[in-house]
């Protein structure tokens, strides 16, 4: 297996993150990534460098007023009197009127969900080269690798066709997963981060040839609260194409590996041609976000699960935050689905 990762996620190092009302210091930081990278080490995987695929793909999944609010706001939004370094929505229309705003504190609130996607002079850039090294991870699984691993910073899967939000602002796993339906008649996403992927779900809502399934701690109690339950199961053409499987809050390894089964055999009914898998680590019992229980034999057994349902698979990485196991949980996961001893 070989694993994608760029450094231009360094441009991308939010100051600004709301808890309970409260200013304090992000947690999306770069420093994720330098811990991510001990564990490719640690697991022996060889790291390469994302091609650039252009703009086609982020358009495939992104509307052009999006991309275009995330390319110019930051230069907009710097040349209010006393604005921020970063971009901080303040209003949210909640989409009850169809009227887009010209104002840039309009657009913010438009095209961002809430106070923890800042967007700073670079932001833009460093969501391409994640997105990048999606693709070209995508692309090795479409060039005949089984599996393929692509470090992503910042994430993605909060993102929506038109809004940024969690962290996240071009969703790397609905990208990577449109390029896969190039050769691929059916794609499944698996997302095993402990917040439900709503933007991935919002994407794929009315479509039949992208399965979503979510295994994440219950939304009534965990962000991202207002998608994420049982009951949404896809509209129109794409009912009955989506699974949600919320967990209670600090479930741990039994109770995921038992709604993994669960998504195993909905993915196998569907029979896709490839598997995107959204994978956040922030289901680890030492995370700071502490939503779940996940052990790091725990990330080793759920690797191990996914990858034996034997189908071309793309590890995309979502969330998984500073603490000093992070590494050793992302080397356990990859081991188990290499079919290899933890190391």
């Amino acid at each position: 297996m070989k694993a994608v990762y760029s450094p231009a996620h360094t441009a991308h190092d939010p100051k600004f993150f709301l808890v309970r009302g409260v200013p304090t210091a992000s947690t999306e930081q770069p420093e994720r990534a330098e811990r991510l990278l001990t564990g490719l080490t640690k697991c022996g995987l060889s790291v390469v460098e994302p091609d650039d695929f252009g703009s086609a793909p982020r358009e495939s999944i992104h509307t052009p007023e999006y991309l275009a609010f995330l390319e110019t706001a930051h230069a907009e939004w710097s040349a209010l009197p006393g604005a921020s370094a970063e971009i901080i929505p303040n209003i949210h229309p909640l989409r009850l009127r169809d009227v887009y705003p010209d104002h840039i504190v309009g657009r913010a609130g438009w095209h961002m969900a809430d106070t923890a996607c800042p967007i700073g002079a670079h932001t833009f850039d460093a969501a391409c080269a994640s997105a990048n090294s999606a693709l070209t991870a995508a692309q090795l699984i479409l060039d005949g690798d089984g599996a393929a691993y692509a470090l992503c910073r910042p994430p993605g899967h909060h993102a929506f066709a038109d809004m940024a939000g969690g962290f996240c602002f071009l969703n790397n796993c609905a990208i990577a997963a449109q390029h896969l339906r190039q050769k691929h008649e059916r794609v499944a996403i698996l997302d095993v981060d402990v917040h439900h992927g709503n933007g991935t779900q919002g994407i794929f809502y009315e479509r039949s040839d992208v399965f979503t399934v979510s295994i994440h701690a219950d939304p009534h109690q965990y962000y991202p609260f207002h998608w994420g339950h049982a009951s949404e199961r896809g509209n129109g053409d794409g009912e009955g194409f989506n699974l949600n499987l919320p967990l209670p809050l600090l479930s741990g390894d039994q109770d995921f590996l038992s709604a993994l089964d669960q998504a195993a055999d909905a993915i196998q009914a569907f029979n896709p041609g490839a598997l995107v898998v959204a994978l956040g680590l922030d289901a680890s019992i030492d995370d700071p976000l502490k939503g779940m229980s996940i052990t790091t034999p725990g990330f080793h057994a759920i690797g191990k699960r996914i990858a034996g349902m034997g189908y071309p698979t793309l590890y995309v990485q979502e969330g998984g935050y500073l603490s000093d196991v992070l590494g050793d949980n992302l080397a356990s996961f990859l081991s188990g689905a290499m079919d290899k001893a933890a190391p």
